[in-house]
């Protein structure tokens, strides 16, 4: 499909397929919670979220409770888990109707005050354990002092993150994250006397770790064609296509130099396509001076000179292009946003979710 400007073409066919394989790896009883965070991975929250309610989807989660927030007044019904709710959140979670992740007893201050306030004796939530990642989550040595305070309103869920399901000589790291997770579990179910839900595996958790996939699995990355294992490339298939056009092409001599900084100097004659989009769009200037390269029909192009705000220009000397031909800055199959970001040394999740809002999107049904 030919483009007239730059897009992000959403494929929500391979949205739906890399669900169904991804529930294809656990129960048809385990939930399934879907990751929506950072306007879904770069894509669009509201068109992803929607389509996710309509194919099956149990649970969504985002980061932040502004996002839940967008959720909720573009119609979304599903239950939304706020995985880092901040102390100033609690009324518009109450309000909106969605569920915090309680990880720190600060945060769980905020929150019961809040249902003080509020006059609310029970309200849904769950608790976030720290097993290894160590960047959010209670300890632990902290269910002694915790299990009082949630007695009379247990939570929802408790869940924990792995830290390097996807790699597999850090298989015994993970290990040990499940064998805690299941004793911190275990634990604080024998002082509260109750049986709690549970959910851990991540997207690369459910591919290598199914046997532990609880009462709920989680997946971000996957749903969107990524799954960080080469075993699983080719049952995942990404959902954006970033294309643009060139707007402008150019002969250079020897000694011309291009864009801000002089960022490149032509050692001889050489054919240059400028195209509309630059860092404000998400794509850093890690990506200049000849380290990233674009599709133009088969051929490869590389990007010279430093990359602008709104501008990048590609070196086209070897390849037959004309001004408003299409390009693909990555796509769903030949060259993914994997293979573009793998150049500059960084990962697709990096450039995905860094797509400026301002990139024209477009539903591919």
């Amino acid at each position: 499909m030919s483009v007239k400007e730059t897009t992000l073409e959403i494929k929500l066919k391979n949205l739906k397929e890399n669900f169904k394989f991804l529930k294809s790896r656990v129960s048809s009883s385990t939930k399934f919670m879907a990751v929506v965070k950072a306007f879904s991975y770069g894509s669009d929250s509201v068109i992803i979220s929607k389509e996710l309610e309509k194919i099956g989807a149990d649970y969504l989660a985002v980061a932040y409770t502004n996002e839940g927030i967008e959720l909720r007044e573009n119609g979304i019904r599903l239950p939304i888990l706020v995985l880092h709710p901040q102390e100033d959140d609690f009324e518009n979670i109450i309000n909106y109707s969605l569920e915090p992740s309680i990880y720190s007893f600060r945060i769980f201050t905020f929150f019961l005050k809040t249902l003080d306030y509020n006059n609310i004796k029970k309200y849904p939530y769950q608790i976030k354990f720290n097993t290894g990642l160590n960047r959010l989550g209670f300890l632990k040595e902290d269910i002694d002092k915790l299990s009082p305070l949630i007695k009379n309103n247990p939570p929802k869920y408790l869940f924990s993150h792995l830290g390097a399901s996807e790699d597999p000589k850090e298989a015994e790291y993970s290990k040990n994250q499940i064998i805690q997770f299941q004793s911190i579990s275990n634990s604080l179910e024998t002082q509260l006397n109750v049986k709690l839900k549970k959910h851990l595996l991540n997207t690369s958790g459910i591919l290598n770790y199914s046997d532990y996939q609880f009462d709920m699995v989680r997946s971000g990355i996957g749903l969107y064609g990524f799954g960080n294992d080469i075993k699983f490339k080719n049952d995942l298939k990404p959902i954006l296509v970033l294309k643009t056009i060139i707007s402008q092409i150019h002969h250079l001599t020897a000694g011309d130099s291009v864009g801000y900084n002089l960022g490149y100097t032509a050692k001889s004659n050489i054919t240059i396509a400028t195209l509309p989009i630059g860092h404000a769009d998400g794509i850093g200037r890690i990506y200049g001076k000849g380290i990233g390269e674009v599709l133009i029909g088969k051929q490869m192009a590389k990007i010279v000179g430093n990359v602008c705000m709104d501008m990048i220009m590609v070196d086209i000397s070897r390849i037959s292009c004309s001004e408003g031909d299409e390009v693909n800055i990555f796509n769903d199959d030949s060259y993914t946003a994997e293979e573009f970001t793998t150049k500059a040394g960084t990962i697709s999740y990096e450039l995905i979710t860094s797509l400026s809002r301002r990139i024209k999107r477009k539903i591919i049904k």
